[in-house]
C-alpha cells in the first residue's frame, strides 16, 4: 500500500506545486515566452550542464577512494544512470539505483555507495547555502527566504556534524551500533545489518581528514558555479537580462527547495523555487515561468536519455529498476534488495 501512496503523493506534490506557479497568470504569456525563445542557446548550457556532471562523477570517484579506486569513464555511466532515477521515480530513488549499479557492476559495497553519496548530498546543500549566505546581503528582504535558510543550515550544517562525529570516532561508534543491533534487530538479521553499518562506515572515510574535505567542498563549489551558468545560458535565449550573481542565487534556491526527496524529477518545486527566486530580482513572473519550464526540460530530458541509453547498456531493465524502487518499502534490510553480501 506504501509503495503506491508514495507515488500518487508524489504526483500530488507536483500538481499542487504546478497550480502554485501557474496561480494568477496568464498562461497566453507564459507559452508566448516559451515560443518566442531562442533554444539555440540551450546548446551551450547542455553543454556546460554534462561540463557540471562530470566534475559530480570525479567528486565521487574521490569520495570512493578509501573503498575502491575507480576510473571517472568507470562512474559517469553510473552517475547519469542515477540521474535517470531520480528523474523518473520519486524520494530520489536514483541515489539507491546508483548504489545497486556500481555494485552490479564493479562489486562495491552498496552501504559505502550510499554513505558517498549522502556525504555529496550534504556538500551540495552546504554549497548552496555559502552561495545563497554570500549573495544574501544584495537580495531584497523577504521572510519566507529567511526561515527556509534557517531550516536548511540547521538541516545540512546538523547533518554534517553528525556524520564527522560518527566517522571520527570509529571504535566508538562500532560500539553503540553493535550495542543496537544486539538489542533490537531480530537475530536473523543482525550479521547482515552490522555487515551493511560497517561498511556504510567505509563509505565515511573521507571526513576523518580535513584536507579531504576542503577539496570536497572545493570542487562542489566549481562544479555549483559550473551548473550556474547553464542557467546563464539559456537565460541568453529568454530576453531578460540579470547578473550572474542572479542565476547562481537561483540556482541554490532551486536546489536547496528539491534537495529533500520528493517528486520525480522535482516537478514542480523546481519552478515555484526558481520563479520565485527571479520575482526577488525583479523579473516578470511569466518570464520567469517560460524560463524555469524551458530550464527544467533542457536539465531533464538530455541527461535520462543518456542514463536510460546506459543503463540499456548494462542490460538494466526497467522491471528491475523498478522491483529495486519497489523494495525500499519493505520491512526486510536494505541490503537485501543490493544484492549486498551478509557479514563483515
Amino acid at each position: 500500500m506504501w509503495r503506491r501512496w508514495r507515488f500518487w503523493l508524489g504526483v500530488a506534490i507536483s500538481v499542487l506545486f504546478l497550480m502554485y506557479a501557474l496561480r494568477g497568470q496568464r498562461l497566453s504569456e507564459v507559452w508566448q515566452g516559451l515560443r518566442e525563445a531562442n533554444y539555440l542557446w540551450l546548446i551551450p548550457g547542455i553543454i556546460v550542464y554534462f561540463g557540471a556532471v562530470w566534475l559530480r562523477t570525479y567528486r565521487w570517484k574521490y569520495l570512493l577512494r578509501p573503498v575502491k579506486a575507480l576510473t571517472v569513464r568507470t562512474l559517469f555511466p553510473v552517475v547519469a544512470i542515477g540521474y535517470m532515477g531520480n528523474n523518473i521515480f520519486p524520494f530520489r530513488a536514483g541515489e539507491v539505483l546508483r548504489a545497486y549499479v556500481l555494485k552490479k557492476k564493479e562489486n562495491v559495497s552498496a552501504s559505502a555507495s550510499l554513505a558517498t553519496i549522502l556525504v555529496e548530498r550534504i556538500f551540495d546543500g552546504i554549497t548552496m547555502l555559502v552561495f545563497v549566505f554570500a549573495i544574501l546581503p544584495l537580495v531584497p528582504s523577504n521572510e519566507f527566504l529567511g526561515q527556509l535558510l534557517q531550516f536548511m543550515s540547521l538541516f545540512f550544517f546538523g547533518a554534517l556534524l553528525a556524520f564527522l562525529l560518527v566517522a571520527s570516532s570509529p571504535t566508538r561508534t562500532e560500539t553503540i551500533y553493535g550495542w543496537i543491533v544486539d538489542h533490537l534487530v531480530p537475530a536473523r538479521f543482525r550479521d547482515q545489518v552490522s555487515g551493511l553499518l560497517a561498511r556504510f562506515m567505509d563509505g565515511l572515510q573521507v571526513l576523518r581528514s580535513g584536507r579531504d574535505m576542503l577539496f570536497i567542498m572545493g570542487i562542489s563549489i566549481v562544479l555549483w558555479l559550473v551548473e550556474a551558468w547553464k542557467y546563464w545560458f539559456v537565460m541568453q535565449g529568454f530576453g531578460f537580462d540579470q547578473p550572474f550573481y542572479v542565476l547562481v542565487f537561483t540556482c541554490a534556491i532551486v536546489n536547496l527547495a528539491t534537495s529533500i526527496p520528493s517528486t520525480p524529477g522535482y516537478l514542480g518545486t523546481f519552478e515555484v523555487a526558481g520563479i520565485q527566486s527571479l520575482l526577488l530580482f525583479g523579473v516578470p513572473r511569466h518570464t520567469a515561468t517560460s524560463f524555469m519550464l524551458a530550464l527544467h526540460a533542457a536539465l531533464w530530458l538530455p541527461i535520462t536519455a543518456l542514463g536510460a541509453f546506459f543503463a540499456w547498456r548494462e542490460s538494466i531493465s526497467w522491471r528491475e529498476m523498478e522491483e529495486l524502487r519497489l523494495s525500499e518499502g519493505d520491512s526486510a534490510p536494505l541490503g537485501v534488495a543490493l544484492g549486498e553480501d551478509v557479514g563483515t
